[in-house]
Protein backbone atom coordinates (compact mmCIF):
# COMPACT_ATOMS: atom_id res chain seq x y z
CA UNK A 1 0.00 0.00 0.00
CA UNK A 2 1.40 3.39 -0.95
CA UNK A 3 1.71 6.37 1.32
CA UNK A 4 1.80 10.08 0.67
CA UNK A 5 5.34 11.41 0.39
CA UNK A 6 6.05 15.12 0.70
CA UNK A 7 9.65 16.20 0.22
CA UNK A 8 11.18 19.63 0.18
CA UNK A 9 14.45 20.11 -1.68
CA UNK A 10 16.81 23.05 -1.71
CA UNK A 11 18.23 23.20 -5.23
CA UNK A 12 20.44 25.48 -7.27
CA UNK A 13 18.34 27.82 -9.39
CA UNK A 14 19.50 26.50 -12.76
CA UNK A 15 17.84 25.22 -15.89
CA UNK A 16 17.38 21.46 -16.01
CA UNK A 17 17.01 20.88 -12.26
CA UNK A 18 13.22 20.48 -12.45
CA UNK A 19 13.63 18.02 -15.33
CA UNK A 20 16.08 15.87 -13.35
CA UNK A 21 13.85 15.80 -10.25
CA UNK A 22 10.69 15.01 -12.23
CA UNK A 23 12.61 12.39 -14.21
CA UNK A 24 13.65 10.59 -11.03
CA UNK A 25 10.00 10.19 -10.02
CA UNK A 26 8.95 9.20 -13.55
CA UNK A 27 11.65 6.52 -13.89
CA UNK A 28 10.36 4.89 -10.71
CA UNK A 29 6.75 5.08 -11.85
CA UNK A 30 5.67 7.56 -9.16
CA UNK A 31 3.02 10.08 -10.13
CA UNK A 32 3.74 13.61 -8.93
CA UNK A 33 0.48 14.81 -7.36
CA UNK A 34 1.73 18.30 -6.54
CA UNK A 35 4.84 20.29 -7.40
CA UNK A 36 5.77 23.76 -6.20
CA UNK A 37 8.97 25.61 -7.03
CA UNK A 38 9.90 29.07 -5.82
CA UNK A 39 13.03 31.13 -5.49
CA UNK A 40 14.44 31.52 -1.98
CA UNK A 41 15.65 34.75 -0.39
CA UNK A 42 18.94 33.95 -2.15
CA UNK A 43 18.26 34.08 -5.91
CA UNK A 44 20.84 31.38 -6.66
CA UNK A 45 18.66 28.80 -4.85
CA UNK A 46 15.08 27.54 -5.20
CA UNK A 47 12.86 25.49 -2.89
CA UNK A 48 11.08 22.59 -4.57
CA UNK A 49 8.23 20.77 -2.80
CA UNK A 50 7.02 17.50 -4.33
CA UNK A 51 4.02 15.42 -3.24
CA UNK A 52 3.78 11.85 -4.52
CA UNK A 53 2.61 8.35 -3.52
CA UNK A 54 5.30 5.74 -2.79
CA UNK A 55 5.66 2.42 -1.03
CA UNK A 56 6.58 2.98 2.65
CA UNK A 57 9.88 1.13 2.31
CA UNK A 58 10.93 3.42 -0.56
CA UNK A 59 10.69 6.77 1.25
CA UNK A 60 14.34 6.81 2.35
CA UNK A 61 15.46 5.58 -1.06
CA UNK A 62 13.68 8.43 -2.85
CA UNK A 63 15.29 10.95 -0.49
CA UNK A 64 18.75 9.44 -1.04
CA UNK A 65 18.31 9.39 -4.82
CA UNK A 66 17.24 13.05 -4.83
CA UNK A 67 20.40 13.97 -2.93
CA UNK A 68 22.51 12.27 -5.61
CA UNK A 69 21.10 14.54 -8.32
CA UNK A 70 23.24 17.37 -9.62
CA UNK A 71 22.29 20.74 -8.07
CA UNK A 72 20.23 19.25 -5.20
CA UNK A 73 21.70 20.67 -1.98
CA UNK A 74 19.38 19.42 0.77
CA UNK A 75 16.28 17.19 1.04
CA UNK A 76 13.76 17.05 3.89
CA UNK A 77 10.86 14.61 4.31
CA UNK A 78 7.84 16.60 5.50
CA UNK A 79 5.43 14.62 7.63
CA UNK A 80 1.79 15.50 8.24
CA UNK A 81 0.63 16.43 11.67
Amino acid sequence: MTQKLTVSALVRNRSGVLLRVAGLFARRGYNIRSLTVSETEHPEFSRMTVVSEVEPEQVKQVEAQLLKLEDVIKVAHLEEG
